[in-house]
Formats: C-alpha cells, structure tokens, sequence
C-alpha cells in the first residue's frame, strides 16, 4: 500500500500531538507550538506536489492517442498502447486520468452509433419537458416499421454506455471486441432493425449547491466575554474542518449531486420503459435479444413484469455471462419454461465452444463461449446463432455461425 508525500510528513506532527496530549499541563507549550507549525503549513502546496492536477485534456488528440485502422489505441507519437500507471506511485490520478479518456472514448462511439452505423439518437423520456434530466437510446431508420425481425442490444453494468460492451476491451483490444458495432452492421445487413438500449445514463449530474454558514446570533444581553469565548471556539472549529477539508479533497473537485431521469433511474426502468415505448411499438413479427451481464437481469425483470407481451414478440435471446438469477428475482415457472426454450447463456469456460455447462439454476441452457474471462465472451460469433432462427423455428439454433 502507497503513503502519500503528506501523510509521511505530516504523520510524525499528528502522532507527537497524541502524545503531548496525553501529558500534563507543562506540556501546554509544546502542544501550542506544534499548533502553530501545523497551521503554518501551506497544506495545498504540499498537496500539489504530491499529485498533479486533475486537469486532463477533452479529445483523444489531447490524450496523444487515435484509433489506427484496424480500431486499436495507439498513441500518435510511439505507436504504444495506452499505459495506465502513466505517473508511478500515483493511483488515483492515473485512474482519473483513465475514467476522463473513456469519458472521450464514450463520446467517440457515440459518434461512430450515428455517422458508421447511420442511428438515430432518440431522446428519452420521449415527453420530457426542456428543463428535465433525459437520456437517450438509438435505433436504425427502420426500427419500428421493420414488419420483419428487430434486435435488441442491452450491456452490462458499470461505465459503458450505448453501443459499449466493455470500456476496458475498447481501451486494451479494440472497437470491434469492446463496442457493439460489429452486432449492429452485420444485424443491418441482414435485415433487421436494431435498438441499441443505455441502462445505465440514469441520471446527470450538476453542482451541489453550497449552503451558506450561518452567523451565530449576536445578542446585545450576552457577556462579551461568552460572546468572545463562543466565536474562538467556532474559530477553531472552522479551522479544523478547513484543514480536513483539504487533506480530503486537495484538487477541490467540486461537489456533485444526482439528479435521475424519469422512469428510467435504473437499468431495470430502463428496459420496461424502452420496451413500453419502442419495442412493444415496432411492426417487427419476430424480436430478438443480446444482453451481457446485468443486461441479462434486466431482460429477466423485463419478462417478470412484461411477461405476455414479451412471449408475444420476442422469438430468441442471447445472453452472455448472465448475472440474473430466476430465483432471487423471483421469476415464475411459466417464465423458467419459456427461458429454456427461448433463451441461451453463453459463459465464461475453458471447454469447447457451444459445450453444454451444468448449471444449477434450471433457467435456461448454458454452453461454453470459450473464454475464461468475463468481458471477453461477448463479441463471439457463435452467438449469432440465436439470430439463426428461421420463422418456424422458435427455439435458438446451437450451430456455430461462420
């Protein structure tokens, strides 16, 4: 475990106060002068230099980083991959720098769903008023009048946003193993409309607005001498907390307060609202699924409160890596049956692809996507094979798909 720079020098002055404290009134001096030299300390100099500024730049260019042509980080200069531990000994600076490049690497497929895959982004709550926290989805051109087959794209949990499989793959691999857009082009060459969902824009954030200190009351009736007594307390009380205040929060990042979208401050509303207002919509005869991870729970809460109009349309679905579990969220047996003729988890296994994994949840089958780590199963074109499904043929095809 790392020290920070101004705990190792701080750390001596708090454990010799400790001690002084402990003794007796002739330590007195000792403890006023060690006062003093704490409060003598320019605790934000000292923090600048034990880590720089979180100050970092808002384009991939500023990063010194492009994608090269076959969709791979590289950095301009040397060609390198992206390096986290850019400044040794300084985790969380690195880790902010990181989560402000994905925050541009999110932006960046953003702009890759409309102009490459020719989306529409769809604002949602499709009535929300000018002044009230939205997000949004996307969707082909034909998503709704597609009379056909549409698909259904949900991620997992954590920072990865529409069109994102794994923030980590983008960054590390590639576009095409920690994006969607590989499931999209292909699903829009073979004629299916698509909807990319984005469970986890939830909220945004603004400000936290300060609240102002109030002054104590001066009462015209109290003794000087309490009056003096109670603002050297309230003095020193400031003082403390100040002091806290930036030993906690060096950079004076701001203070920042959720405020969450209507009808779709989860990931779970998010998948109802989405299939209230666009799926349950759409002209498509047959609607096929891919969900990762917590995507999987989402669809599984889906069906619970959706259940009959889910049967209705929903003809296939591909999970990958699951994280539902029938029982905890309490999925009736009509809903188990429909999941084990309908569904197919592909999991992280070390066997041959499409081998069958036991289980022991009886939801749906299980078969091996050959990897071994969680993020990295999703893009496999075995999964293509619950999109295999011929108009007759409800139940997902276990063919590997070439």
């Amino acid at each position: 475990m790392s020290i920070s720079l101004s705990s190792l020098i701080l750390l001596p002055i708090w454990i010799s106060m400790a001690q002084i404290q402990q003794g007796g009134p002739d330590e007195k001096e000792k403890t006023t002068a060690l006062k003093d030299l704490l409060s003598r300390i320019d605790l934000d100099e000292l923090m600048k230099k034990d880590e720089p500024p979180l100050d970092f730049p808002d384009t991939l260019e500023g990063f010194e980083y492009a994608f090269n042509e076959k969709g791979q980080l590289r950095h301009i200069k040397t060609g390198e991959p992206f390096v986290f531990n850019y400044r040794e000994d300084l985790h969380r600076w690195n880790q902010k720098r990181y989560e402000a490049l994905g925050e541009i690497i999110t932006k960046y497929v953003y702009e890759l769903l409309e102009k490459d895959c020719n989306l529409k982004k769809i604002s949602i709550p499709v009535d929300a008023t000018e002044s009230e926290p939205k997000s949004f989805i996307f969707m082909s051109e034909d998503a709704l009048t597609n009379p056909q087959k549409l698909m259904v794209l949900i991620h997992g949990s954590g920072v990865v946003r529409a069109g994102q499989w794994a923030r980590r793959l983008i960054i590390n691999e590639d576009l095409d193993s920690g994006t969607q857009i590989p499931f999209i082009k292909r699903a829009m060459d073979e004629g299916y409309g698509v909807i990319v969902l984005n469970p986890n824009e939830n909220y945004i954030e603004v400000e936290k607005p300060k609240i102002p200190v109030q002054s104590s009351s001066d009462s015209s009736d109290e003794p000087a001498e309490k009056r003096e007594r109670k603002d050297k307390v309230s003095k020193e009380t400031k003082k403390r907390r100040d002091f806290y205040e930036k030993y906690r929060n060096p950079q004076r990042e701001k203070e920042m307060m959720q405020l969450y979208i209507r009808e779709n401050g989860s990931p779970e509303e998010h998948a109802v609202y989405v299939w209230d207002h666009f799926v349950a919509q759409s002209a498509a005869e047959k609607v096929f699924f891919v969900a990762h991870s917590y995507g999987g729970l989402a669809f599984v809460e889906l069906m619970i409160q959706r259940e009959a109009d889910v049967k209705s349309k929903v003809t296939a679905v591909a999970l990958t890596d699951s994280v539902h579990n029938v029982w905890h969220q309490e999925a009736g047996k009509t809903i188990r049956e429909w999941m084990r003729e309908n569904c197919c988890n592909w999991v992280s296994s070390s066997e041959p692809l499409d081998t069958s994994v036991e289980s022991m949840l009886p939801d749906c089958p299980r078969v091996s996507a050959v990897y071994t780590r969680h993020l990295e199963n999703v893009w496999t074109t075995n999964v293509w094979s619950s999109f295999k499904v011929s108009c007759s043929q409800p139940v997902p095809s276990r063919q590997h798909c070439t």
